[in-house]
């Protein structure tokens, strides 16, 4: 027999639905690591095409998933709104193969690689830990977060041209602060009943994941790579 008795944290009472979607949300987190995994491999095995035409594959791989992201949000109540996640999972694990050639080779690349992993793992402990035990709703920051997020795509882009490697470590250390946030916004909403839908609540968090371990690896290249 299933229980109605809600789940409850230091400051948060979970009911029934509220943990179902976190649960669910989870769930379907780790199954995106699949695709991505596959999909860095492809992107490790064919990487000079992304060196070759690097603001091009940039610019078309942005865009294929800004497309992917509305099919989502169109096809969220059925099994193809999970299907097209995984989808475009793939196609940002190939994206992030070319970045993972580079760290490997450097000597310590693969520890980096490992590092920046746990730092991810270790920011979305700490901001779920919030999110669950604070009495706080921090829905409110989404607007923000979104004009920060267009700052850093403009950013970004613009230094693809002027090539300045101070602005690209600060573009990355500002990217893990914005996208921490957005991990601390999209689980108190989860927590709080404002996102009822697992597979928009996957996206987001997913997408948040894969912006902080590729800022984090460029900073841990950039400062502690060893090219010896």
């Amino acid at each position: 027999m299933q229980s109605n008795i809600p789940a409850s944290s230091a400051g948060v009472v979970l009911g029934a639905q509220q943990l179902k979607v976190l649960r669910n949300t989870y769930l379907l987190l780790a199954l995106t690591m699949v695709p991505t995994i596959i999909g860095a491999f492809v992107g490790m095995a064919t990487s000079g095409i992304v060196f070759k035409h690097p603001i091009m594959s940039s610019l078309i791989m942005l865009g294929a998933v800004i497309g992917i992201q509305y099919a989502i949000a169109a096809n969220r109540n059925s099994a193809l709104g999970a299907g097209l996640l995984l989808g475009m999972t793939f196609i940002l694990g190939w994206w992030l193969g070319p970045i993972l050639n580079v760290a490997l080779s450097l000597r310590n690349g693969p520890e980096l690689i490992g590092l920046a992993a746990a730092g991810t793992g270790g920011i979305m402990v700490v901001m779920s830990a919030i999110a669950t035990t604070s009495k706080r709703d921090f829905s409110f920051m989404g607007k923000f977060l979104f004009v920060g997020m267009i700052v850093l795509i403009v950013a970004m882009f613009a230094n693809m041209f002027l090539q300045i490697p101070a602005l690209a470590l600060t573009i990355s250390a500002l990217a893990i602060g914005v996208f921490s946030m957005f991990l601390l916004h999209d689980v108190s909403r989860i927590v709080n009943g404002g996102e009822t839908n697992y597979i928009m609540a996957a996206t987001g968090v997913y997408l948040s994941l894969f912006n902080i371990f590729v800022s984090l690896l460029h900073l841990l290249m950039a400062l502690a790579g060893n090219r010896d």
